[in-house]
């Protein structure tokens, strides 16, 4: 994301929204952690040791952020509701950081983990 005023330009990385997001998923309710895409980008985030993005995609098309997450929900909880709160609450993390719309952010639920009664 790049926005150019009259003392220069300040440019925003996909990296630095990742992060942002990724705040936003972990602080949500009912979520257990992230996930890779696949096994393959899995493996290569972690050589790569991008760990703080694991699970997130971040694309700008036509000056918009789309943000995809790959996530775990917790056990017993109600999927949908889950869903809709991390992408009301990532929405609204990087808005409000960015002072930028997000056209879409979309969940990808890749599983369900029952955690532990510490």
């Amino acid at each position: 994301m790049i926005e150019k005023t009259n003392l220069g330009r300040i440019e925003v990385s996909p990296t630095a929204i990742a992060s942002l997001a990724s705040r936003a998923v972990l602080e949500s309710y009912g979520v257990v952690g992230m996930s890779s895409r696949s096994l393959g980008s899995g493996l290569a985030e972690l050589l790569r040791g991008d760990s703080h993005k694991r699970g997130i995609e971040v694309r700008l098309e036509d000056n918009e952020i789309i943000i995809d997450l790959y996530v775990i929900i917790e056990y017993g909880t109600r999927i949908a509701t889950v869903a809709r709160n991390i992408m009301s609450n990532v929405k609204f993390n990087v808005e409000k950081s960015l002072g930028v719309p997000v056209a879409e952010v979309n969940v990808h639920v890749r599983g369900l983990r029952v955690s532990s009664e510490d």
